[in-house]
């Protein structure tokens, strides 16, 4: 683990410089546009900067600045919502990250879920100390989120209804379906309960399975939703989907064209 070494003074002046222009990362652009040099030079500097540890690379390109109270440059990500931003933009944090922040969980995840328009190689880079799950949606699919502010920082969340359908469109990113189930529950005691806004979100996102897991849940949490259920049981494709892709599926449940683990048909009965 290295220490971190000392600037000159014009060193620290760009630095400070560049730390006011910037939030809460620096890019090889950014550097370059504050000081007016050229990309190459910028680069090289900041690249000088991480050896003595003013800065902290977190990707090629992109770093952050190293607090002035610590004594070495290998520290976490301050706030890794404000990474996510800059390092998967255009993108939302989503899945149980989400649903953290909107307190339709209270199981704690050690990673955070980003949902991007870009295709990554690494789908669960770690950065600085912070795992990442990521998940490809396409442009079309960026709705249903809200703004908020981490510090200088606008970044995008899904809300409440938008989380709970990334998760019955994409169980992993819920935990599982267990989990999952927990969330739907919680929203749908919740001031978020919205069950006309679930049922345009599913149909704008267009994933087939989301009816057939949205119904299979609603029946079970919340059977006085007729109308609902009817709507879900209208808008199902034609083909069987599992309850969770992860998870083996025992039993078809016919009605939702469902195929479900032996312990959930036995608890609904199928």
């Amino acid at each position: 683990m290295s220490e971190i070494a000392g600037l000159g003074k014009t060193e620290r002046s760009n630095l400070a410089k560049i730390v006011r222009g910037t939030k809460g990362t620096i890019t090889v652009a950014d550097a370059a546009e504050i000081l007016g040099q050229s990309r190459s030079a910028a680069s090289k500097m900041l690249s000088r900067w991480a050896q003595k540890g003013w800065v902290s690379r977190i990707r090629q390109g992109m770093y952050v600045p190293v607090p002035l109270e610590s004594r070495t440059p290998d520290v976490p990500v301050e706030d890794p919502w404000i990474i996510a931003e800059r390092v998967f933009s255009p993108c939302y944090l989503g899945g149980w990250t989400a649903a953290e922040h909107w307190g339709l969980t209270e199981q704690i995840f050690a990673s955070v879920v980003v949902l991007t328009t870009s295709r990554p190689k690494d789908r669960s880079p770690e950065i600085r100390g912070t795992r990442f799950l990521v998940r490809t949606v396409q442009g079309e699919a960026l709705f249903g989120l809200n703004s908020v502010w981490r510090g200088q920082v606008k970044v995008r969340v899904s809300d409440p209804s938008r989380t709970v359908i990334d998760m019955l469109s994409d169980p992993s990113c819920g935990g599982g379906i267990r989990p999952v189930s927990d969330v739907f529950r919680n929203y749908l005691a919740s001031e978020f309960r919205l069950l006309p806004k679930l049922l345009d979100y599913a149909a704008q996102l267009g994933n087939g399975a989301v009816f057939k897991r949205l119904g299979f849940l609603l029946e079970r949490f919340a059977p006085e939703e007729r109308e609902s259920l009817q709507a879900c049981q209208g808008a199902m494709t034609k083909g069987r989907a599992k309850l969770d892709p992860n998870l083996t599926g025992d039993r078809l449940i016919t009605r939702w064209r469902l195929w479900v683990p032996e312990n959930w048909a036995e608890e609904s009965g199928g």
